[in-house]
């Protein structure tokens, strides 16, 4: 009986074993091409500068806008109105280059015109949305307070009524965007519960100072809001979002693009070590040619794969209206978590090199510290699971 022919071996994508990309549309694969060149011939050659600088490059936002990549989940009002898949693969690819940059499209996208265009006005909607857009207005997303963290329930934001108008006053803080943003939709309590609101910048009693010496989204401007008597025309309260439902659910729009986000972060580092570790050559051989290299390479490779197609499993679940937050809850947990080890662990292969700036581990690995805390830390995101799991609610 003559042998089975010898199958031809394949190479696979170190990036993409499991060919994840073959899943996409044209389309989608369109949009993750245009923003991949973006990135590389836009966001690399500067984001290492930047970031050492502590300088957030806002000469990037009308190249971000240009390529519809603002708002571009929204149909109409000048924006591209891509699915769910096409925003997941557009985050990954920006956090590719630097999770500041990833940042900034998720508030401007996810926190500033989702819920305006959610829950506000058709007036709102003509007046702000083509613009922000465009990127000739940037906002900003006022919920986290000093105390609250965690517990926006417990906010001390308020906004009281007197005649027509909304008096506020409060404290928000860790705002990304905060310092250059046009407008900020500030989530406040009221008498009859959690409304939000659009400030426009130079509002009377309106700041915005930036938040210096962070190490970590250095490339990102993240700031502390003040409101001190600041008066607001009820035609800037977003009139369909009342109760912490309506700030819950950007969270939950931006949370799900972190889900996808952070895969890029990784995959960079992955790809970093992949060509150090071939050309490093210690006790005679190249790194890669250690067992406990390739394993550590492996179980990258092994975390990214799964990491992905919880991702994409996601994104069709999004676009099916089937998404619930509890699925984004374990999306952001794992792949949050996966690319930090990651991070951590090419900083160490890299040796004392890890340190440097002209590796890409360090940058990332700084950057995701606040990653893995933001929109939700990972222990709230795994109790998000276990009240699932027990229907008890442990938080």
């Amino acid at each position: 009986m003559a042998a089975p022919a010898s199958k031809k071996h394949i190479a696979l994508d170190p990036m993409d074993l499991y060919g994840v990309r073959t899943l996409l549309s044209e389309d989608e694969q369109m949009v993750q091409d245009s923003v991949a060149r973006l990135v590389d011939d836009k966001v690399l050659p500067i984001i290492r500068e930047c970031f050492e600088q502590h300088r957030f490059p806002r000469e990037l936002v009308s190249e971000l806008a240009a390529l519809g990549l603002l708002g571009s989940s929204i149909e109409g009002y000048g924006c591209a109105g891509l699915n769910g898949v096409s925003y997941g693969l557009i985050c990954q690819e920006l956090e590719r280059g630097d999770s500041g940059v990833r940042s900034f499209v998720s508030v401007q996208s996810s926190l500033c015109m989702f819920p305006i265009h959610a829950f506000g006005s058709e007036e709102q909607r003509q007046k702000y949305l083509p613009r922000m857009a465009k990127g000739e207005l940037i906002g900003c997303f006022g919920l986290t307070e000093p105390h609250g963290g965690s517990d926006p329930a417990n906010m001390k934001t308020h906004a009281k009524k007197r005649g027509k108008d909304w008096v506020i006053n409060g404290s928000k803080m860790w705002i990304t965007n905060g310092a250059i943003a046009d407008l900020c939709v500030c989530w406040a309590e009221t008498p009859e519960g959690i409304r939000g609101f659009i400030i426009d910048k130079g509002t009377k009693g309106f700041s915005a100072p930036e938040i210096g010496n962070k190490f970590s989204l250095r490339a990102s401007v993240t700031s502390a809001l003040f409101f001190d008597n600041v008066v607001v025309p009820e035609a800037q309260m977003l009139p369909g979002a009342l109760g912490l439902r309506g700030p819950l659910s950007c969270l939950t729009q931006a949370r799900y693009g972190i889900a996808w986000g952070v895969i890029g972060a990784a995959q960079a580092c992955l790809a970093q070590m992949i060509d150090y570790t071939k050309t490093r050559v210690l006790f005679g051989r190249p790194l890669a040619e250690n067992q406990a290299i390739q394993i550590r390479l492996a179980d990258m490779s092994r975390r990214i794969t799964t990491a992905q197609l919880l991702a994409l499993q996601l994104g069709r679940l999004k676009d099916k209206g089937e998404m619930v937050p509890s699925h984004v809850s374990l999306a952001k947990w794992n792949n949050c978590r996966m690319a930090l080890d990651i991070a951590r662990d090419a900083r160490d292969m890299l040796g004392g090199a890890g340190i440097s700036a002209e590796f890409v581990p360090i940058r990332h690995m700084l950057n995701l510290e606040s990653v893995i805390t933001y929109e939700g830390t990972e222990t709230v995101h795994q109790l998000t699971i276990g009240r699932e799991l027990t229907g008890i609610n442990a938080f």
